[in-house]
C-alpha cells in the first residue's frame, strides 16, 4: 500500500462481521446499479490502485487532538487494507484546520481533483455553522460534490459529529447543517455516514465513554477517530468493520532517538522526580547523552493548573516531553479530571507533525493506590490512548523502583538505536 503518510506499526486485527468480502466479490458488478460504491469495492478487491481523498477540516486533518501524527484517514487505510488484503491504497488527507466549504472550494482543484481519486469522503460543517450561512453551506456542498463527480470520483458525505454545547456551535444550529448534509446526500443518492447521530447516541447511552472519545468540546481524539474509521470503512465495504485492537502508535521516540544517534542535546520537559530519573536512565543507555532541562513544577499543581502550565510547551520547542499526573489530580472531580488531563496532553503535543516526542508517566512512587487513585489511573490510561501515545506506568503487583521501571521502558523501545 502506498500512502501520503506511511502506515507503520504492529499487525492490527479488524473484525469483518457478516460474510467474507471475497465471497461477495463476484456479485459486485450485478449490484452496481444499486450500490454506488461497487466499482470502488471491486478495485480494492482486485488490487487496482485506489486513491481515497479525505476532504475536511481539523476533524479530518492531522492535529494534536488525535496525537499530531495521524487521524481517521490513516486508520481507515489500515482497516481497508486488512479488509481487502490485495488492495493498493493511497490515502490522502486533505483536512485543514478552520476550513469551511468556502475554503474547500478554493482549494478543491489542488487538494482533491489534481490527485485523480476514485473516492472522496467529504466532511464539512463544523466551521460553517460558526461562519457560513446555511444557504451558502448547502450551495457549496452541492458544488463540492459535483466537482468531485465531474472529476470521476465517487463521493461519501459525512455529517459533523455532535459536540459539547458552545456559544459558537449551539447544537440546535449544528443540527440544521447536519440535516442539510443528509438532504444533500439523499438528493445526489450518495452514501451518508451520520457521525452526528452516532455521537449523540453514544453521548446518551454512555456519557463517560463519550467524554473519552473527545479531545475537547468539538474534536474527537484517536479513540473517536478509530470509531470514524470503523463507520466509514463499513460504508465503503458494505459490511460492518470493527477494530479488535488499537494500532500501535507511530515513532514514539523518533525525535529523541535521532538526536541521541547524532549526539545532540535533548531539550527535556519533565516534573520531579522524572526530571532526574529520565536523564539518569537515558545516560545509562547513552553515556554521552546531554540534556537541556525545563522543570515542570507539577508537585504543587492542581490538574487544572498543570493544564495551564502546559500552554507554554509549544513555545519552548522541546525534543522530549514527559507530561505528569500531579498528586493533587486525584482530588478533582471525575469530569474535571478528564477535561483537564485531556488539556495537559493536548498542550504537551505539537500542533501537528510529531515535531517532538511525548511520553506520559503515571505515578510510580508507590505500588499501593487507593480505589479512587486506581479508578483515575484507569481513566488516565484511556485518555492517553486517545492521544495515540504510549505511557510508562506501574503494572499490578509491580514492586520495582521508579528508576528501574523507567529505565527498562526506555531500553525496550526499538526506536532507540
Amino acid at each position: 500500500m502506498t500512502a501520503t503518510n506511511p502506515i507503520i506499526g504492529r499487525c492490527v486485527a479488524v473484525s469483518l462481521v457478516a460474510f467474507s468480502l471475497f465471497a461477495a466479490t463476484p456479485l459486485l458488478a450485478e449490484e452496481s446499479a444499486a450500490n454506488p460504491l461497487s466499482k470502488v469495492q471491486q478495485r480494492l478487491a482486485d488490487g487496482e490502485l485506489t486513491k481515497i481523498v479525505c476532504f475536511g477540516d481539523s476533524i479530518t486533518g492531522v492535529y494534536y487532538h488525535s496525537g499530531s501524527k495521524r487521524a481517521w484517514c490513516d486508520m481507515l487505510g489500515i482497516a481497508l487494507k486488512i479488509a481487502y488484503p490485495n488492495a493498493d491504497l493511497q490515502m490522502i488527507n486533505a483536512g485543514r484546520s478552520g476550513h469551511t466549504t468556502v475554503n474547500a472550494l478554493a482549494r478543491i482543484d489542488r487538494d482533491v481533483i489534481a490527485k485523480q481519486p476514485q473516492l472522496v469522503i467529504v466532511s464539512f460543517g463544523m466551521n460553517d455553522v460558526a461562519r457560513v450561512p446555511l444557504e451558502d453551506y448547502q450551495r457549496n456542498m452541492r458544488e463540492i460534490i459535483r466537482r468531485c463527480q465531474d472529476g470521476g470520483a465517487k463521493v461519501i458525505v459525512c455529517t459533523p459529529n455532535a459536540v459539547s454545547e458552545t456559544e459558537a456551535r449551539p447544537e440546535a444550529k449544528l443540527a440544521q447543517y447536519v440535516d442539510a448534509a443528509r438532504s444533500i446526500a439523499a438528493g445526489f443518492k450518495l452514501p451518508l455516514v451520520d457521525l452526528f447521530d452516532q455521537w449523540r447516541r453514544i453521548r446518551t447511552e454512555d456519557p463517560l465513554g463519550w467524554s473519552l472519545l473527545m479531545s475537547d468540546e468539538i474534536h474527537p481524539n484517536m479513540t473517536g477517530h478509530l470509531r470514524f474509521a470503523e463507520l466509514i470503512g463499513s460504508t465503503i465495504s458494505g459490511r460492518p468493520i470493527a477494530f479488535v485492537e488499537t494500532p500501535a502508535p507511530l515513532g514514539t521516540l523518533q525525535v529523541t532517538s535521532d538526536r541521541l544517534a547524532r549526539k545532540e542535546t535533548i531539550k527535556l520537559i519533565a516534573a520531579p522526580p522524572y526530571d532526574t530519573i529520565v536523564p539518569e536512565e537515558l545516560k545509562r543507555l547513552y553515556p554521552e547523552a546531554k540534556f537541556d532541562l525545563v522543570v515542570w513544577p507539577a508537585k504543587e499543581q492542581t490538574i487544572a493548573a498543570a493544564a495551564q502550565w502546559a500552554k507554554q510547551i509549544r513555545g519552548l520547542k522541546p525534543h522530549l516531553v514527559i507530561p505528569p499526573l500531579p498528586p493533587q489530580a486525584f482530588a478533582a472531580s471525575q469530569d474535571e479530571f478528564i477535561r483537564e488531563y485531556q488539556w495537559v496532553l493536548n498542550y504537551s503535543l505539537p500542533q501537528s507533525g510529531g515535531a517532538w516526542d511525548v511520553v506520559p508517566i503515571l505515578p510510580l512512587e508507590s505500588p499501593n493506590e487507593t480505589a479512587r487513585q486506581k479508578k483515575y489511573l484507569g481513566l488516565a490510561s484511556r485518555i492517553i490512548a486517545g492521544k495515540d501515545l504510549l505511557f510508562i506506568g506501574r503494572s499490578p503487583g509491580e514492586t520495582r523502583s521508579a528508576n528501574e521501571i523507567v529505565g527498562d521502558w526506555f531500553a525496550g523501545q526499538k526506536q532507540i538505536p
